[in-house]
Parts: C-alpha cells; sequence; structure tokens
C-alpha cells in the first residue's frame, strides 16, 4: 500500500456552451468561422516539383564548385611546376 501511488481526483469542469448557439448579449457578435482550407493535389504537386527543382540546382552548383576547386589545383600545381624548372 505504501508503493501504490493514489491519483487526486480531479475537479469537474463547468459545461462548455457549443460553438453554434448565439452570443449571452446581443452587444458582441459571435465571431465568424472560416473553413480550413484543405491542401489540393495541385498544390502538394507544384511544392513538390519546387523542392525537386531546387534540390536539382542545389547539386548542380555543388558539382560546379567542386570542378572550379579541381582545375584550380591543376592549373596551381602546372604552374607551379613550371617556375621550378
Amino acid at each position: 500500500m505504501f508503493l501504490r501511488p493514489q491519483l487526486p481526483t480531479t475537479p469537474q469542469l463547468p459545461a462548455v456552451a457549443e460553438q453554434g448557439q448565439p452570443p449571452a448579449c446581443s452587444c458582441h457578435s459571435a465571431p465568424a468561422r472560416r473553413p480550413m482550407p484543405s491542401a489540393t493535389t495541385g498544390a502538394v504537386a507544384a511544392v513538390l516539383v519546387g523542392g525537386v527543382v531546387l534540390t536539382a540546382l542545389l547539386a548542380a552548383v555543388a558539382v560546379t564548385a567542386v570542378s572550379v576547386a579541381v582545375a584550380a589545383l591543376v592549373l596551381r600545381s602546372l604552374l607551379a611546376t613550371g617556375h621550378r624548372r
């Protein structure tokens, strides 16, 4: 009995009024509820295509940077060996 925890009782919350009911006073109007926009297949496809295009561009930039770096190292090596002779 000592090792068994006793959970406290939770107080009862007051009932929440349904959202379809009008407000209690006439000085405030009920907030307008807009329907949630749903993601259409066209929007999902556009996001996916945009992601693929951006990823391809990033890969192209990375490959170009590596190739320029290799070309610079080769040219530096060729120029350095020409000065030694």
